[in-house]
């Protein structure tokens, strides 16, 4: 995975909230136990973390101005994205919103961006606040995807990820899915309070696997609105195995194999290893997002 290292990275799209202070404390995720098994219950990938009751108030959080200022001076060009883990990141979101506001455009329509916050132990949202123990995350109400980069190492080292930097961008580009299904209308579908494997909160997760699978394809030949060259510059077969991998990863029969030894279908919120790499698939080979209809 390589990005072009003269291009111009856009800091305005990612808020570095890292080390900051949170007023008010209302946060009711714990870490330790309470948010393993927050991790175990599938919050991974998904929605606000008020979604699963895990989360109270809304309080923002209060940017150091070292910690503000953090991406906005070290992640300047393509180069940096090559080499710093957290200036990877603003690449890929630069990247992942290059490809949707072209296809909206494609389609006669306008793409409304979302900026990714970045942040260590708790962080402040619309949707409540939140410890990292809830994995990434997308919240609705302010339309903004939530990340702590430490998630990336527990993918690898709890969850037993392959890692590397396109498992990393897999995620990344799989929260913004969820972001383009807020836009269309399709991400409320999973708030009825169903599980299952074939509910609609599985749906709506499968279907972020396959968007994140479209922007793959299509990430080396989008051009950068600054440049008109695509931001990313090589995607191996390799990257996409790791992707493939990271989504298999975090299945819910993966995951309920590994922490509870047996695998309960009817409590399943975000598909089974197979399926999310089955959908993430289908993006990647079509890269036609009209083909990643899981409500079918």
């Amino acid at each position: 995975m390589q990005f072009d290292d003269d291009a111009d990275l856009d800091t305005s799209e990612v808020r570095d909230v890292r080390s900051s202070r949170i007023p008010g404390g209302k946060a009711t995720v714990g870490g330790g136990i309470i948010g393993f098994i927050a991790l175990i219950l599938g919050v991974l990938f998904g929605v606000g973390p008020d979604q699963l009751g895990l989360a109270s108030g809304g309080d923002e959080p209060v940017a150091s101005a070292s910690s503000a200022a953090r991406v906005n001076q070290t992640c300047r060009k393509g180069s940096d994205a090559n080499t710093r883990e957290d200036c990877r990141i603003v690449a890929v979101v630069n990247s992942v919103q290059d490809f949707w506001r072209t296809e909206y455009a494609r389609r006669g329509g306008t793409y409304g961006g979302a900026a990714t916050v970045m942040f260590t132990q708790r962080v402040g949202t619309a949707c409540g606040s939140a410890t990292s123990a809830v994995g990434p995350f997308y919240c609705p109400g302010d339309r903004q995807v939530y990340l702590d980069l430490g998630f990336f190492d527990e993918l690898r080292t709890t969850f037993g990820s392959s890692g590397g930097p396109f498992a990393q961008a897999y995620v990344v580009a799989h929260e913004y899915g969820h972001h383009v299904q807020n836009l269309m209308g399709t991400l409320s579908r999973a708030q009825d309070g169903r599980t299952g494997a074939n509910s609609n909160a599985v749906r709506v997760e499968l279907q972020a696997d396959c968007y994140a699978g479209v922007w793959a394809r299509h990430a080396t030949s989008t051009p950068d609105d600054k440049t008109g060259r695509p931001l990313l510059t090589r995607l191996t077969d390799e990257d996409i195995r790791d992707g493939l991998d990271a989504a298999a990863a975090v299945g819910d029969d993966r995951i309920q194999e590994r922490f509870q030894g047996r695998v309960t279908p009817e409590s399943w919120t975000h598909g089974s290893a197979a399926q999310r790499q089955q959908w993430f698939h289908q993006g990647y080979r079509t890269g036609d997002m009209a083909q990643c209809n899981t409500f079918r």
